[in-house]
């Protein structure tokens, strides 16, 4: 099992750190892919199909494999943030921060006093990070646990310093598919777009310029590797579903030679 915290130790020492990211609602697999070697996996319970019971079924099997887990909330569902970190997430990435006024009502549900309002009861969390007094994981939980604010709307690029500056809100995590179509007014999808990668640039600086870490969404580990060069710490990589996708295309093209 991971160190209590790891992740967090690890990204704010200036480390770069590789992420899977699953949406099937599948312990097994999210567990298998950990087991691969990655260092964090997030669960996507926005735009994937994770229910609470099968959180906390993937969180524990995410801890198990010895990956950080991480999960991303439904869109403005605060009261997940609290839940998901009770059951054990590390990381928990919000949807569509777009002012700072969400992003203090996600720092609120994240942070427990004085950073934020979040209230008692990780139950799961600490048997899982090994914490058998409330005093450590309370002393503990608001820098050892993560919140990653969305940037993926026009507005959201717009105050993308002001987020980055909210007491509590620990990195800017860019969603370049959402970024891509809010900046070309619905008509594209280019992530490689000129006004996409400008955007890109000004949001990781913004992070970096308020001593947060700067994250992002990446398609495959080569558009990966490309975005820790230009300075992105926190990068997730591909799907669960195609790492299946791509793995029976490969066999069934091999059969087919």
């Amino acid at each position: 099992m991971p160190d209590a915290f790891s992740l967090a130790r690890r990204l704010r020492a200036g480390e770069t750190v590789f992420s899977a990211w699953c949406s099937a609602a599948s312990p097994l697999v999210a567990e298998t892919i950990a087991r691969a070697g990655y260092e964090a996996a997030i669960l996507d319970s926005q735009h994937g199909v994770w229910d609470m019971g099968s959180l906390i079924a993937g969180i524990g099997a995410l801890h198990h494999a010895g990956a950080s887990p991480g999960v991303r909330v439904p869109l403005n569902d605060y009261a997940s943030v609290s839940r998901a970190l009770d059951c054990g997430a590390e990381t928990i990435i919000a949807p569509m921060i777009n002012t700072p006024a969400d992003a203090r009502a996600f720092a609120a549900a994240a942070k427990y006093p004085p950073l934020g309002e979040r209230s008692w009861g990780p139950l799961r969390a600490m048997p899982l990070q090994g914490r058998t007094v409330t005093t450590d994981y309370l002393r503990e939980a608001n820098d050892g646990t993560l919140t990653l604010a969305m940037i993926e709307t026009r507005t959201a690029l717009e105050n993308a310093a002001a987020v980055a500056a909210t007491p509590g809100i620990d990195a800017l995590f860019i969603g370049p598919y959402d970024l891509s179509t809010a900046l070309s007014n619905g008509a594209a999808q280019d992530i490689d777009a000129p006004e996409v990668e400008e955007a890109i640039d000004r949001i990781g600086e913004a992070a970096r310029k308020a001593g947060k870490i700067p994250g992002i969404y990446c398609r495959d580990a080569e558009r990966a590797l490309a975005m820790a060069k230009r300075g992105f710490r926190f990068l997730t990589v591909g799907s669960d579903l195609g790492l299946v996708r791509d793995g029976a295309l490969a066999q069934l093209q091999a059969l087919k030679r």
